[in-house]
């Protein structure tokens, strides 16, 4: 395992912050995770571990090691009557491992098209998007832990997901290094179309995984802005998940807000109308400000830094409490 001191962490952040890191490496095979445990054992410093670096802001210059894993690899291990398993190193880009699964004939993630980041840090999130989760078609992943070496296998119930959470991110952040997951893909699928945009285009035709995925690609790049244009990191806040009382209530001060009921009774409301609503939509403070198209995205227009990102976030987790009694949370990890 390479170190290099002093790495530039810009072009590895998608919201283009300038950050420095003290000490970088790449994680490419086992031998690398090894040096990474030696290391750690070595140094009284903390070590992050970063995948696409789409879902997260840096603060501060990090005073440690960054580790980007770049493991790789993917193939079909298994196959029942009801699905096939295909195991993926935690390295490979999502949107293109999705994409390849289509091409090979298999469906089931075509709703989380274009969705940023690494395979390895979708189970962290448990990525989401028009009606599909990573946790649907989970199966397994393994990690390695990075205290003592110790490899582990995960199953979905150890796993605990629920909306955009896992025991990776209560628990594990920096401590355990997913290398591979493995999913359960349908050979029967169900398709989640019932979205505007999605069935407009399924419209007097057979659904298939290419179509809806080229759907679900063309509605994120009408909605959400290309990292490569301008940085942000797609949706900065989770949207907020309520009890009946305090559903009805703001239904009744608010006729248009729309909710979305889930599996124990609660509804999901959305961020993206609460900011709205509170006048933030297109707002810029110099170069911080947030998307003209989607009141969820938080954008830098060239030279914002973290902490001035950071701060416009903060102003408007303030304003949605004080109009709507509402604490909106940040998806991306904020490292300070």
């Amino acid at each position: 395992m390479e170190i290099n001191k002093n790495r530039s962490l810009k072009n590895l952040n998608t919201f283009g912050v300038k950050a420095n890191t003290k000490y970088f490496a790449e994680i490419h095979n086992l031998d690398d995770i090894h040096a990474l445990l030696e290391w750690k054992m070595q140094n009284d410093l903390p070590a992050l571990l970063l995948g696409g670096g789409s879902n997260l802001l840096f603060i501060n210059d990090y005073q440690g090691l960054i580790a980007k894993v770049c493991l790789a690899g993917k193939e079909v291990i298994e196959a029942d009557s009801k699905h096939t398993y295909i195991s993926v190193a935690a390295g490979e880009n999502w949107h293109e491992f999705v994409r390849w699964t289509i091409a090979e004939g298999y469906a089931g993630l075509e709703n989380l098209s274009l969705i940023p980041g690494t395979v390895g840090a979708a189970p962290i999130q448990n990525i989401g998007a028009y009606g599909v989760e990573l946790a649907d078609h989970f199966y397994s992943l393994q990690a390695v832990n990075l205290e003592n070496g110790d490899v582990l296998e995960f199953n979905k119930e150890r796993c605990e997901f629920a909306y955009r959470e896992s025991f990776f991110k209560a628990y594990g952040l920096d401590r355990l290094l997913i290398t591979s997951v493995t999913f359960a893909l349908p050979k029967k699928p169900q398709w989640k179309i019932d979205y505007a945009g999605v069935r407009e285009v399924l419209e007097e035709k057979e659904p298939t995984a290419e179509i809806i995925s080229d759907a679900i690609i063309a509605l994120r790049q009408s909605k959400l802005p290309d990292p490569e244009i301008i940085g942000n990191a797609g949706s900065f806040f989770k949207n907020p998940v309520i009890n009946p009382k305090q559903w009805q209530a703001l239904k009744e001060d608010n006729p248009d807000l729309s909710g979305y009921k889930q599996t124990d009774g609660n509804m999901k409301i959305s961020a993206a109308w609460l900011i709205d609503q509170c006048g933030w939509k297109g707002y810029r403070d110099d170069a911080a400000g947030v998307s003209e198209k989607h009141a969820l995205v938080l954008v830098n227009h060239g030279k914002a830094t973290g902490d001035e990102l950071w701060a416009l976030a903060s102003e408007i987790i303030k304003s949605v409490e004080e109009k709507y009694g509402l604490i909106l949370e940040p998806e991306p990890r904020i490292v300070v």
